[in-house]
């Protein structure tokens, strides 16, 4: 059966004056099964948001090519939802109308939002719950906190149930306890659903609590130059012996990253 995300001898070049094009990723190639948990860590600019910009079809390969789910990657695909560090939620609308905002521009939702409304909106307070905001439906982005947008950021990425979820260090912001909080968070909802998530994430501890896969990226250009399978059971004790020699070889894998 075909990985249902493949990336193939994928090279991005970005274009630029004086110097000329800057290489952001070379020669990359993963395969990602259906269902799958996979971070990819690395040092800071060696390509891993490019990565995901790539997948998702906001960015098209200098060299190489991208299959989602059966079809190359032409551009912006719609079976995608995406968080970032910064949630960027729109202040003027409240929490569920953030929720719900991608079922208003993404077809076929979009072509029969007004008599789907309602449940569309039983759906996202239904995620909502499952985040723990229940009774924030009706809160504005600044009566919240910014763990609180985060929850509410993963739940406008899934409201339109899709097939691969693209995070981009979305907890690298929020402080320790929250952060933790969120990966449980994460976990369940990935649990319970299946979809498929690719991780970029400067946190090691992150990736060894949420993937089943470690990708280990190089400086730029970005090349992936091994991969590590994180065979604990789930949820993972971040304090079991097997947690932290998995996280402190990681830690190892990058620092001879930074040193090349």
């Amino acid at each position: 059966m075909r990985p249902f995300v493949e990336i193939s001898g994928v090279s991005l070049a970005y274009p630029g004056a004086g110097e000329g094009a800057t290489l952001a990723l070379d020669g990359i190639s993963l395969s990602i099964e259906r269902g799958a948990f996979v971070a990819v860590v690395g040092p800071s600019g060696c390509g891993k948001s490019t990565l995901l910009k790539l997948v998702s079809g906001l960015h098209l390969p200098s060299r190489g090519g991208v299959i989602v789910g059966d079809r190359e990657v032409a551009g912006p695909i719609k079976i995608v939802g995406m968080a970032f560090q910064n949630p960027i939620m729109l202040p003027w609308r409240t929490t569920l109308d953030n929720v719900l905002l991608p079922l208003e521009i993404v077809e076929p939702y979009a072509g029969r939002f007004r008599q789907n409304r309602r449940a569309y909106a039983e759906k996202a307070l239904a995620l909502l719950a499952a985040v723990g905001l229940e009774g924030f439906a009706d809160r504005y982005p600044w009566q919240l906190s910014g763990g609180m947008q985060q929850r509410a950021s993963l739940c406008r990425a899934l409201i339109h149930a899709p097939d691969l979820l693209l995070l981009d260090e979305p907890f690298g912001a929020l402080d320790a306890f929250t952060r933790e909080e969120l990966w449980t968070v994460l976990h369940d909802l990935w649990d319970a659903q299946r979809f498929t998530v690719i991780l970029v994430t400067h946190d090691l501890t992150e990736a060894v609590f949420l993937a089943d896969t470690v990708h280990i990226c190089s400086k730029r250009p970005g090349r992936i130059i091994e991969s590590r399978s994180v065979e604990l059971p789930h949820p993972r004790d971040k304090f079991a012996p097997e947690f932290i020699a998995m996280v402190r070889d990681l830690h190892v894998g990058i620092s001879h990253v930074r040193a090349a």
